[in-house]
Formats: C-alpha cells, structure tokens, sequence
C-alpha cells in the first residue's frame, strides 16, 4: 500500500524559512520521480517542484531562487527547503509519486506576520 506522510508545515513570518518532509512507502521510491504540490483556500492545486530519479530538479517560477528539492533514498522521503517565505506562499502543500494518483495528505504552510 503506496503510502505519503507530509511534515514540517506550519506558521512563519514573511522572509522565514521552512523545511518539509515527505515520508514515501509501499513502493520502489528510488525508481520514481516525485513531486511537491500546493493548494492555495479557493485555488486549484499547482505544482511547486518536482526531481527525478537521477536528482535533477525542476521548479514552478514561483518557487525558483527560494525553494530547493532534494531526496534521500536511503530514507525514502522527498524534502523541499523553503525560504524566503511569502503571504502567497501560504497554502496546503502535497506530495506525490510522478505519473500516479499517489498523494499525501498534505501540511499546511501559513506565512503571516
């Protein structure tokens, strides 16, 4: 059972910094490439950043310059280190296994001051 437990969200000042974690089991998480995501209160759900099995990284515009992707096999978790945090950036963030309906349950990031 393919299972994504997101962590590390919570409640920062604008310019702050915040490091998530995406816990990955029940399938062969080196093979796959994963994916962070973001759902905004009244928004749709937009991809934030995404790396591949051989670690090379993709990011939204948003994200470029301020969040960095990274993975450890070894663990089977993705991380994505945020900062420089904005207002806009608050949102519910997702993780999920690339090319399958495999989806976190999401924590929730709140930029305010």
């Amino acid at each position: 059972q393919v299972q994504l437990v997101e962590s590390g969200g919570g409640l920062v000042q604008p310019g702050g910094s915040l490091r998530l974690s995406c816990a990955a089991s029940g399938f062969m998480f080196s093979a796959n490439t994963m994916g962070w995501f973001r759902q905004a209160p009244g928004e749709r759900r937009e991809w934030v950043a995404s790396i591949n099995t051989a670690s090379s990284t993709f990011y939204a515009d948003s994200a470029k310059g301020r969040f960095t992707i990274s993975r450890d096999n070894t663990k089977s978790t993705i991380y994505l280190q945020m900062n420089s945090l904005k207002p806009e950036d608050t949102a519910v963030y997702y993780c999920r296994r690339w090319n399958y309906d495999n989806w976190g349950q999401g924590t929730q990031v709140t930029v305010s001051s």
